[in-house]
């Protein structure tokens, strides 16, 4: 998940993404429009990791604020993504893009005036919400105004330049960090967000609704509550204790509203979650898996950036630089591994890639006090983004191949809320993982943790998922 560089405006309405200069004025700027709004989510969840210290040192709140910082944005994002494709449905996409727009501008500005650690985190939360309007209406956008192999083209182009946010976001906000800062690494949005709207004006077509598209409220209120209750408690189990009604009471609702979301999903008339996708063998056990591999991701990539800064005193810039590896090699490789992917099939991508990527965790334990950054980390994040590399597209693939095409677009909202949830429930549990202090030790456990969840992601892929049939097979 290389292109325009960030914040940059198109030249004008007759500009395009390269490879597209070919469509009609209107679908190229569609393809702006959807890659410069998502552009906005992906490059804002790349940013933070590397501000994180700089927020507590002037905030306070510990490890504590830092995971709150992370997690307000994923709890909506995840919570809401789910529902976003029915909101869009219901009021325009078009129209949604532009709340979302609106909402991430000002959530953004908030973030950067605010004057305390609660303060942020509610503009986070408000943040994930105006983020999760961004991403499935900006496909639905492309789905909806581009067919057959000019679709296929129009959606790789979007990921190809999307991807560009995650080479930009820890080098511009290390070095808005590093050399003015972290407030203002959140007011780079502000750039793309503008060029957006003003293409969005330039616009000839009408919005497009559904008249019997339906909003599943309730669902989005118990999913709200219920990974918030167990965020909480995850998060301020290690200062309060399980004993304290602070934590178990915040953590029993949470447990109890999302069992009564999965309850009502099974009841309300337009679910936000269909649970009958989960019947789809590939389906089921490529989220399982997306569960493991995504949530071990976040805690590696919060953990690693946080320990270089904090403890082993990089700069911002450094620490995010640190990572510019594994970005490098899924833009060479990716295209190379879907395309393997669908020769011989996903299930031994999606094996063998966790398992490289445990390695490359085990291999980061040779981090000590006295880091030597060339030999004792980037090898292991090499293999480690290499693992990665192998993964990514034969998961998308294995997941979004077992449904029906009219049904993709809810299976790859499912699969991308699995992916977020997993992260915030990583990033919850970081103190109780790295032991409260992220030190030597934490450091180490921390990537332990990313092994075993790794490897346990190769095992289910294994058990669980099977190659398509061929073509011949398959009509027989």
């Amino acid at each position: 998940m290389s292109s325009p560089a960030p914040g940059a405006t198109p030249a004008g309405p007759s500009a395009g993404p390269p490879g597209v200069s070919d469509v009609p004025r209107e679908q190229r700027l569609i393809l702006w429009i959807a890659v410069l709004a998502s552009f906005v989510s992906f490059l804002d969840g790349t940013i933070v990791n590397v501000a994180l210290p700089a927020i507590v040192e002037e905030l306070g709140g510990g490890i504590a604020t830092q995971q709150w910082t992370v997690d307000a944005y994923l709890l909506t994002l995840g919570a809401f993504i789910l529902v976003a494709g029915s909101v869009s449905d219901t009021y325009g996409r078009i129209r949604v893009i532009r709340w979302g727009l609106v909402g991430f501008g000002v959530t953004s500005v908030l973030i950067a005036l605010a004057p305390s650690a609660p303060v942020l985190i509610v503009a986070r939360l408000l943040q994930g919400i105006a983020g999760a309007m961004l991403v499935p209406s900006s496909l639905a956008l492309i789905t909806s105004n581009f067919r057959g192999a000019a679709q296929a083209k129009a959606i790789g182009t979007w990921t190809g330049l999307t991807s560009a946010a995650m080479v930009a976001g820890p080098i511009i906000g290390g070095l808005f960090v590093d050399l003015a800062s972290w407030r203002l690494a959140f007011l780079i949005n502000v750039l793309p967000i503008a060029a957006t709207l003003w293409l969005l004006t330039r616009l000839t077509q009408r919005d497009v609704r559904r008249a019997d598209a339906r909003v599943d409220y309730v669902g989005a209120v118990l999913c709200v509550v219920g990974l918030g209750g167990v965020v909480f408690a995850l998060i301020e189990e290690p200062n309060l204790g399980w004993a304290s009604p602070l934590v178990w009471l915040p953590g029993l609702v949470g447990a109890a509203s999302l069992a009564g979301f999965l309850w009502w999903q099974t009841r309300a008339p337009a679910p936000m979650l269909p649970l009958g996708l989960f019947r789809v063998r590939n389906f089921a056990w490529g989220n399982l898996a997306t569960w493991l591999i995504y949530g071990a991701l976040s805690l590696n990539g919060f953990v690693i950036v946080v320990y270089l800064q904090e403890q082993a005193g990089l700069s911002a810039t450094a620490a995010g630089l640190t990572t510019l590896p594994i970005t490098i090699l899924m833009i060479l490789l990716s295209p190379r591994m879907g395309a393997l992917a669908g020769t011989l099939g996903p299930r031994l991508f999606m094996t063998a890639g966790p398992l490289i990527m445990a390695v490359g965790s085990l291999m980061m334990l040779l981090v000590s006090e006295d880091l030597n950054l060339w030999w004792q980390l980037l090898p292991g994040v090499v293999v480690f983004g290499f693992g990665l590399t192998v993964t990514v597209s034969p998961l998308t693939a294995a997941i979004l191949g077992a449904i029906e095409p009219e049904r993709s677009g809810i299976a790859s909202a499912t699969n991308n809320a699995v992916s977020r949830i997993a992260g915030l429930i990583a990033i919850a549990g970081v103190a109780a993982i790295v032991g409260g202090e992220l030190d030597l030790g934490g450091f180490h456990r921390a990537m332990v943790a990313t092994a075993v969840a790794m490897a346990l992601g190769g095992l289910v892929s294994w058990l669980g998922i099977r190659n398509p049939a061929p073509p011949a097979e398959a009509t027989t």
